[in-house]
């Protein structure tokens, strides 16, 4: 890593906000992937500018994660510079039916927030393990909800360190899809309108997806959530049990026995064991049905 970047990283930053030679599988849900080279947590926005502005000039490559739960890091690391919006960027405001969040925030504390407040919108997001950047990001969605409902406007931050606030129809959310897979801007706020409900009927939801998610979702193991996006006309999960692949095993990665639409880490999993897995899996889904399953998982790094 450029010592002179690392300097001037260090005059905006403290020494606990910059990691270097970072085990991925300590950021990432899936337990899984190498070491970043450069791993720096902001905890502002004026940090995130000077940060950017910084990586542009020294021309360093960058990645930019959230709570780590909707991606694959492989097992060489990841090259150049990774940002991550965390704990210290996960401020929650509340003015009336709208709220206020910093990236960093977790969906589920996002959730309980909004019943707080009485406000209602965001029940089916208590379980997703993401920040509420990524599940901008994504698109995030789960039992009939999703975020493209709940955001009103979104607070980015271009690789020139210029900041640009998005009004809802200019994020292009679609099916796990947003602006920011394709624009590289990092989103450092997000802007929610919900909508006023009793809070006992608000925690009744919340405690209803709850138990649902934890009936049929291997939570116990690490993973990266659902592993494929949902084939037109069919339901991905579905598919691969009737494939017969519930716990087909690739070294220390396993279809769950418990969900088959997820791919998890019983022990030991490297990266080439999970693509290798997604891959058999495709495979055998496409021979079988005619269906061509792709992974819903963001893969990043090196091979």
């Amino acid at each position: 890593m450029n010592e002179n970047f690392l300097a001037a990283c260090g005059k905006i930053l403290t020494q606990d906000q910059i990691l270097l030679d970072a085990s991925m599988r300590e950021h990432t849900t899936f337990k899984i992937g190498g070491p970043a080279d450069c791993l720096l947590l902001p905890k502002s926005l004026e940090e995130t500018q000077r940060l950017l502005t910084l990586v542009q000039e020294y021309e360093l490559p960058l990645t930019i994660i959230g709570n780590g739960s909707n991606m694959l890091v492989r097992d060489k690391g990841i090259r150049g510079v990774v940002i991550k919006f965390a704990r210290n960027m996960s401020a929650i405001r509340v003015d009336g039916s709208r709220m206020v969040v910093g990236a960093g925030a977790l969906l589920k504390d996002v959730s309980d927030a909004a019943a707080d407040h009485s406000l209602a919108g965001l029940e089916y997001a208590c379980g997703i393990p993401g920040s509420i950047g990524g599940a901008v990001f994504m698109n995030a969605g789960a039992y009939g909800g999703e975020m493209k409902n709940v955001v009103k406007s979104v607070k980015a931050v271009t690789r020139s360190g210029e900041v640009k606030t998005y009004a809802k129809d200019e994020l292009e959310l679609g099916y796990r899809h947003s602006i920011f897979q394709s624009n590289g801007e990092a989103i450092v706020e997000v802007e929610l309108e919900l909508t006023s409900g009793e809070e006992s009927a608000i925690r009744a939801a919340i405690a209803d997806f709850t138990a649902r998610r934890e009936s049929k979702q291997p939570l116990e193991m690490p993973s990266a959530g659902s592993t494929f996006k949902r084939p037109e006309g069919y339901f991905a999960g579905t598919l691969i049990d009737q494939t017969g692949l519930k716990g087909l095993q690739v070294g220390g990665a396993q279809v769950s026995t418990k969900h088959a639409g997820f791919v998890v880490n019983a022990g030991g999993a490297t990266a080439e064991d999970v693509l290798n897995l997604i891959k058999e899996v495709q495979k055998r889904v496409k021979e079988a049905h005619g269906v061509e399953l792709q992974p819903e998982v963001r893969m990043i790094g090196e091979i």
